[in-house]
Protein backbone atom coordinates (compact mmCIF):
# COMPACT_ATOMS: atom_id res chain seq x y z
CA UNK A 1 0.00 0.00 0.00
CA UNK A 2 1.42 3.36 -0.61
CA UNK A 3 2.82 5.92 2.25
CA UNK A 4 0.52 7.90 4.33
CA UNK A 5 1.90 10.12 7.18
CA UNK A 6 0.90 7.41 9.65
CA UNK A 7 1.81 3.73 8.95
CA UNK A 8 -0.84 1.40 9.07
CA UNK A 9 -2.40 -0.02 12.19
CA UNK A 10 -2.79 -4.04 12.00
CA UNK A 11 -4.91 -4.58 15.16
CA UNK A 12 -7.23 -2.23 13.37
CA UNK A 13 -7.33 -3.38 9.77
CA UNK A 14 -7.39 -6.74 11.41
CA UNK A 15 -10.72 -6.95 12.75
CA UNK A 16 -12.93 -7.50 9.32
CA UNK A 17 -10.23 -9.87 8.49
CA UNK A 18 -12.79 -12.21 7.49
CA UNK A 19 -14.93 -9.80 5.18
CA UNK A 20 -11.56 -8.14 3.65
CA UNK A 21 -9.82 -12.23 3.15
CA UNK A 22 -13.56 -13.24 1.48
CA UNK A 23 -12.86 -10.98 -1.95
CA UNK A 24 -9.22 -12.44 -2.36
CA UNK A 25 -10.00 -15.77 -2.19
CA UNK A 26 -12.86 -15.30 -4.47
CA UNK A 27 -10.28 -13.82 -7.43
CA UNK A 28 -7.74 -16.60 -6.60
CA UNK A 29 -10.17 -18.86 -7.55
CA UNK A 30 -10.21 -17.81 -10.99
CA UNK A 31 -6.46 -18.08 -11.25
CA UNK A 32 -5.36 -20.89 -13.33
CA UNK A 33 -2.15 -22.57 -13.73
CA UNK A 34 1.26 -20.62 -13.97
CA UNK A 35 4.27 -20.54 -15.27
CA UNK A 36 7.95 -20.78 -13.34
CA UNK A 37 8.45 -17.83 -11.73
CA UNK A 38 7.44 -15.96 -8.02
CA UNK A 39 4.38 -15.26 -6.94
CA UNK A 40 4.28 -11.73 -5.90
CA UNK A 41 1.55 -10.61 -3.10
CA UNK A 42 1.54 -6.72 -4.26
CA UNK A 43 0.23 -4.54 -0.89
CA UNK A 44 0.31 -7.56 1.31
CA UNK A 45 -0.51 -5.78 3.97
CA UNK A 46 -0.19 -7.70 7.18
CA UNK A 47 -0.19 -11.11 5.13
CA UNK A 48 -3.88 -12.15 5.65
CA UNK A 49 -3.78 -14.04 1.75
CA UNK A 50 -0.44 -15.57 2.55
CA UNK A 51 -1.42 -18.88 3.46
CA UNK A 52 -3.94 -18.59 0.44
CA UNK A 53 -1.25 -18.35 -1.84
CA UNK A 54 1.01 -20.50 0.01
CA UNK A 55 -1.72 -23.51 0.03
CA UNK A 56 -2.38 -22.78 -3.73
CA UNK A 57 1.00 -22.37 -5.11
CA UNK A 58 3.85 -23.94 -2.75
CA UNK A 59 6.13 -24.80 -5.08
CA UNK A 60 6.64 -21.10 -6.10
CA UNK A 61 8.57 -18.86 -4.07
CA UNK A 62 5.80 -16.24 -2.85
CA UNK A 63 6.88 -12.41 -2.20
CA UNK A 64 5.03 -9.80 -0.01
CA UNK A 65 5.56 -6.26 -1.16
CA UNK A 66 3.77 -3.10 0.66
CA UNK A 67 4.96 -0.02 1.96
CA UNK A 68 4.10 -0.31 6.07
CA UNK A 69 7.22 -2.12 8.07
CA UNK A 70 4.28 -2.32 10.29
CA UNK A 71 2.24 -4.22 7.93
CA UNK A 72 5.04 -6.31 7.22
CA UNK A 73 5.86 -7.03 10.39
CA UNK A 74 2.92 -8.37 11.11
CA UNK A 75 3.23 -10.24 7.61
CA UNK A 76 6.47 -11.88 8.71
CA UNK A 77 5.19 -13.35 11.30
CA UNK A 78 2.71 -15.51 9.12
CA UNK A 79 5.58 -17.21 7.51
CA UNK A 80 3.83 -17.74 4.46
CA UNK A 81 6.62 -15.74 2.39
CA UNK A 82 9.62 -16.77 1.18
CA UNK A 83 11.09 -12.59 1.28
CA UNK A 84 9.00 -9.31 2.30
CA UNK A 85 9.52 -6.23 0.63
CA UNK A 86 8.98 -2.98 1.64
CA UNK A 87 8.64 -0.78 -0.94
CA UNK A 88 5.74 1.53 -3.08
CA UNK A 89 3.18 -0.53 -5.57
CA UNK A 90 3.82 2.44 -7.78
CA UNK A 91 7.41 2.24 -8.02
CA UNK A 92 8.16 -1.59 -7.07
CA UNK A 93 10.16 -3.39 -9.52
CA UNK A 94 10.87 -7.36 -9.58
CA UNK A 95 14.22 -8.84 -9.84
CA UNK A 96 12.53 -11.96 -12.15
CA UNK A 97 10.00 -11.43 -14.42
CA UNK A 98 6.82 -13.05 -11.85
CA UNK A 99 4.70 -15.35 -13.01
CA UNK A 100 1.30 -13.59 -10.79
CA UNK A 101 0.95 -10.45 -9.70
CA UNK A 102 -1.77 -10.58 -7.04
CA UNK A 103 -3.08 -7.65 -5.63
CA UNK A 104 -5.57 -7.59 -3.73
CA UNK A 105 -7.24 -4.31 -2.34
CA UNK A 106 -3.95 -1.68 -2.56
CA UNK A 107 -3.69 -0.33 -5.80
CA UNK A 108 -7.05 1.69 -5.06
CA UNK A 109 -4.63 3.80 -2.90
CA UNK A 110 -2.45 4.36 -6.43
CA UNK A 111 -3.25 7.04 -8.99
CA UNK A 112 -2.82 6.82 -12.76
CA UNK A 113 -4.53 3.78 -13.54
CA UNK A 114 -3.79 4.45 -17.39
CA UNK A 115 0.04 3.76 -17.00
CA UNK A 116 0.39 1.31 -13.31
CA UNK A 117 -1.85 -1.74 -15.16
CA UNK A 118 0.32 -1.04 -18.18
CA UNK A 119 3.60 -1.06 -16.09
CA UNK A 120 2.68 -4.37 -14.02
CA UNK A 121 0.99 -6.23 -17.16
CA UNK A 122 5.04 -5.86 -18.60
CA UNK A 123 7.08 -7.03 -15.78
CA UNK A 124 5.08 -10.76 -16.05
CA UNK A 125 7.13 -13.56 -17.56
CA UNK A 126 5.05 -14.70 -20.45
CA UNK A 127 1.89 -16.65 -19.45
CA UNK A 128 1.75 -14.80 -16.59
CA UNK A 129 -1.02 -13.35 -14.50
CA UNK A 130 -1.92 -9.95 -13.40
CA UNK A 131 -5.01 -10.39 -10.96
CA UNK A 132 -6.60 -7.13 -8.91
CA UNK A 133 -9.34 -6.54 -6.41
CA UNK A 134 -10.12 -3.17 -5.53
CA UNK A 135 -12.82 -1.60 -3.63
CA UNK A 136 -15.26 0.70 -5.46
CA UNK A 137 -17.14 2.54 -2.99
CA UNK A 138 -15.97 6.25 -4.23
CA UNK A 139 -20.20 6.76 -4.53
CA UNK A 140 -21.74 4.81 -1.55
CA UNK A 141 -22.70 6.67 1.62
CA UNK A 142 -19.84 5.37 3.80
CA UNK A 143 -17.23 7.27 1.50
CA UNK A 144 -19.11 10.13 0.08
CA UNK A 145 -19.53 10.92 4.05
CA UNK A 146 -16.16 10.90 4.58
CA UNK A 147 -15.52 13.68 1.95
CA UNK A 148 -18.72 16.10 2.55
CA UNK A 149 -18.41 16.11 5.90
CA UNK A 150 -14.95 16.90 6.01
CA UNK A 151 -15.13 19.54 3.36
CA UNK A 152 -18.39 21.02 5.72
CA UNK A 153 -16.65 21.48 8.85
CA UNK A 154 -12.89 21.81 7.65
CA UNK A 155 -13.16 23.80 4.12
CA UNK A 156 -9.83 24.90 4.72
CA UNK A 157 -8.34 22.05 3.82
CA UNK A 158 -10.83 20.19 2.04
CA UNK A 159 -12.99 20.95 -1.11
CA UNK A 160 -16.49 19.37 -1.99
CA UNK A 161 -16.39 17.31 -4.78
CA UNK A 162 -12.85 17.98 -5.50
CA UNK A 163 -11.65 14.20 -5.17
CA UNK A 164 -12.09 12.07 -8.35
CA UNK A 165 -12.72 8.37 -8.11
CA UNK A 166 -9.44 6.27 -8.97
CA UNK A 167 -11.51 2.66 -9.86
CA UNK A 168 -12.92 2.80 -12.41
CA UNK A 169 -16.08 0.24 -14.10
CA UNK A 170 -14.56 -3.05 -14.57
CA UNK A 171 -15.66 -2.02 -18.30
CA UNK A 172 -12.50 0.04 -18.24
CA UNK A 173 -10.34 -1.79 -17.15
CA UNK A 174 -11.06 -4.89 -19.63
CA UNK A 175 -10.71 -2.27 -22.40
CA UNK A 176 -7.26 -1.01 -20.89
CA UNK A 177 -5.84 -4.45 -20.75
CA UNK A 178 -7.19 -6.30 -23.58
CA UNK A 179 -4.40 -5.45 -25.86
CA UNK A 180 -2.30 -7.41 -23.48
CA UNK A 181 -3.68 -10.76 -23.36
CA UNK A 182 -6.77 -12.40 -22.42
CA UNK A 183 -8.52 -10.19 -19.45
CA UNK A 184 -11.29 -11.31 -17.15
CA UNK A 185 -13.48 -8.47 -15.41
CA UNK A 186 -16.36 -8.32 -13.02
CA UNK A 187 -17.95 -6.42 -10.40
CA UNK A 188 -19.57 -8.21 -6.94
CA UNK A 189 -22.09 -6.24 -4.38
CA UNK A 190 -20.71 -8.01 -1.02
CA UNK A 191 -23.96 -7.50 1.51
CA UNK A 192 -21.82 -7.43 4.73
CA UNK A 193 -23.25 -7.68 7.98
CA UNK A 194 -20.93 -5.65 10.42
CA UNK A 195 -21.07 -6.71 14.41
CA UNK A 196 -21.87 -4.14 17.12
CA UNK A 197 -19.61 -1.54 17.61
CA UNK A 198 -19.84 -0.28 20.87
CA UNK A 199 -19.85 3.81 21.33
CA UNK A 200 -19.61 3.67 17.07
CA UNK A 201 -21.62 2.76 14.00
CA UNK A 202 -20.20 -0.45 12.72
CA UNK A 203 -19.56 1.12 9.36
CA UNK A 204 -17.30 3.35 11.17
CA UNK A 205 -15.01 1.12 12.66
CA UNK A 206 -14.84 -0.47 8.93
CA UNK A 207 -13.92 2.20 7.21
CA UNK A 208 -11.25 4.09 9.80
CA UNK A 209 -8.67 1.90 9.37
CA UNK A 210 -8.42 2.11 5.33
CA UNK A 211 -10.75 4.94 3.49
CA UNK A 212 -10.60 7.43 6.81
CA UNK A 213 -7.24 7.11 7.27
CA UNK A 214 -6.62 10.53 4.53
CA UNK A 215 -9.06 12.81 6.32
CA UNK A 216 -7.95 11.84 9.96
CA UNK A 217 -4.43 12.71 8.95
CA UNK A 218 -5.39 16.35 8.12
CA UNK A 219 -6.84 17.08 11.63
CA UNK A 220 -5.77 18.11 14.59
CA UNK A 221 -6.28 15.60 17.52
CA UNK A 222 -9.01 18.07 18.69
CA UNK A 223 -10.95 18.28 15.44
CA UNK A 224 -11.53 14.66 15.05
CA UNK A 225 -14.36 14.08 17.88
CA UNK A 226 -16.66 16.65 16.09
CA UNK A 227 -15.49 15.13 12.87
CA UNK A 228 -16.18 11.09 14.10
CA UNK A 229 -19.96 12.28 15.29
CA UNK A 230 -21.07 14.13 12.76
CA UNK A 231 -19.66 10.95 10.28
CA UNK A 232 -21.61 8.30 13.08
CA UNK A 233 -24.64 10.21 12.46
CA UNK A 234 -24.60 10.42 9.03
CA UNK A 235 -24.16 6.82 8.77
CA UNK A 236 -27.04 5.97 11.16
CA UNK A 237 -29.34 7.43 8.61
CA UNK A 238 -27.89 5.73 5.39
CA UNK A 239 -27.04 2.18 7.64
CA UNK A 240 -30.08 2.02 10.61
CA UNK A 241 -28.62 -0.20 13.05
CA UNK A 242 -30.00 -3.59 13.17
CA UNK A 243 -32.03 -4.68 16.37
CA UNK A 244 -28.36 -6.19 18.11
CA UNK A 245 -26.53 -2.90 17.21
CA UNK A 246 -25.00 -4.07 14.27
CA UNK A 247 -25.33 -2.90 10.66
CA UNK A 248 -25.85 -4.47 7.07
CA UNK A 249 -22.83 -2.59 4.94
CA UNK A 250 -23.17 -3.40 0.86
CA UNK A 251 -19.72 -3.02 -0.40
CA UNK A 252 -19.02 -3.13 -3.83
CA UNK A 253 -15.70 -4.70 -5.19
CA UNK A 254 -13.83 -4.33 -8.63
CA UNK A 255 -12.14 -7.28 -10.30
CA UNK A 256 -10.06 -8.63 -13.19
CA UNK A 257 -7.20 -10.32 -14.37
CA UNK A 258 -5.25 -10.97 -17.46
CA UNK A 259 -3.12 -13.35 -18.67
CA UNK A 260 -0.01 -11.76 -20.94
Amino acid sequence: MSALTNDWNPETYARFRGLRLRPALDLLAQIGPLPEGAVVDLGCGDGAVGPALAQRFPEQRRIGVDASPAMLDRARQGGSYDALVEADAARWQPKAPPALIFSNAALQWLPDHDRLLPRLAGLLTPGGVLAVQMPRQHSAPSHRFLRDIAASLFPDRFEPGSEEPRVRPAAQYWQLLAGFGEVQAWETDYVQRLEPAGDAHPVRRFTESTAMRPYLDRLAADEIPAYLEAYDAALAAAYPLLPDGGAIFPFRRCFFTLKV
